[in-house]
């Protein structure tokens, strides 16, 4: 399914939640509070600007007693997402967030990484898909950034392990031109990037790979990923420990100075080796 084509169902869901909320003689404050929501966010809901979780699309169907109507559809979009089934719901939080900070251990976050990056860790994960295959995914995640090149754009905050510098994800050349990217990024002050480097020894958070994210309308929510499995998480008391994790591995990291030196100086060390070859 298509971007233009995912947007008109959404389009649809959300015309249908007016419609059924209005039939059922509800104004969007009602409704909110029998869902434990601002009416902003129902407003945002049936005008297409927020896409639901799944959870909240059956708390509709049991609040408006729609017989799972809402479920099933909400299913049937997020499954015709071009993002796995356990991210697609992350993908559309991002859209409207106005706050993400990533932890990564391993790669650079998916909303930083350039199109050769992007491809050369989906052909090491799938070495048999077509080019095809590959060139749907790779534009997909890319697709994902266009929330940073907006004038609304989240805050965006990334602290990355040392090792996401050193290992040479499609050779230097690639390399380079990632970490050059990021860099960028980070000098035109469009995000906030921080690294904890090798001298650290443990960390908070060590190896773990997390999103958080806030909202305008909604609570807070963190995002931890394993092995082709997602976990979104919204509890306030898990959330908020996560939050406490995060800010220790914020305080364990090098200043943004610091760690834009680093950088730009693997970038270089990148770009000398890429030359001689």
């Amino acid at each position: 399914m298509t971007n233009t084509s995912q947007q008109v169902g959404w389009e649809f869901w959300g015309s249908e939640l007016k419609n059924r909320r209005e039939g059922a003689g509800l104004s969007q404050e009602e409704l909110g509070r029998r869902l434990f929501a601002s009416h902003a966010l129902i407003s945002r809901f049936e005008s297409a600007e927020r896409r639901p979780r799944l959870d909240m699309a059956i708390q509709i169907d049991q609040v408006l007693e729609t017989d799972g109507f809402f479920e099933r559809l909400c299913r049937k979009l997020l499954e015709a997402s071009p993002y796995a089934s356990y991210f697609a719901a992350v993908a559309e939080l991002e859209r409207v967030a106005t706050k993400i900070c990533d932890c990564e251990p391993m790669i650079v976050p998916g909303l930083l990484q350039t199109g050769a990056y992007a491809q050369a860790l989906m052909l090491a994960g799938n070495p048999l898909a077509t080019d095809a295959d590959i060139d749907d995914k790779v534009r997909a995640r890319l697709d994902r950034a266009v929330v940073l090149k907006e004038a609304t754009r989240p805050v965006y905050w990334a602290v990355l392990h040392e090792t996401v510098l050193r290992v040479p994800v499609g050779g230097s050349a690639v390399m380079a031109e990632q970490l050059e990217h990021v860099a960028r990024l980070a000098r035109e002050r469009k995000i906030l990037v921080q690294v904890v480097p090798f001298t650290a020894g443990a960390y908070p958070l060590m190896g773990k790979m997390l999103t958080l994210m806030e909202f305008d309308d909604a609570p807070p929510t963190a995002y931890t990923e394993g092995m082709y499995s997602g976990n979104l998480l919204d509890d306030p008391a898990v959330v908020k420990r996560v939050q406490h994790g995060y800010d220790l591995l914020r305080a364990a990291a090098l200043p943004q100075e610091a760690t834009l030196s680093l950088i730009e100086s693997a970038a270089e060390d990148y770009r000398r080796c890429a030359s001689t070859t």
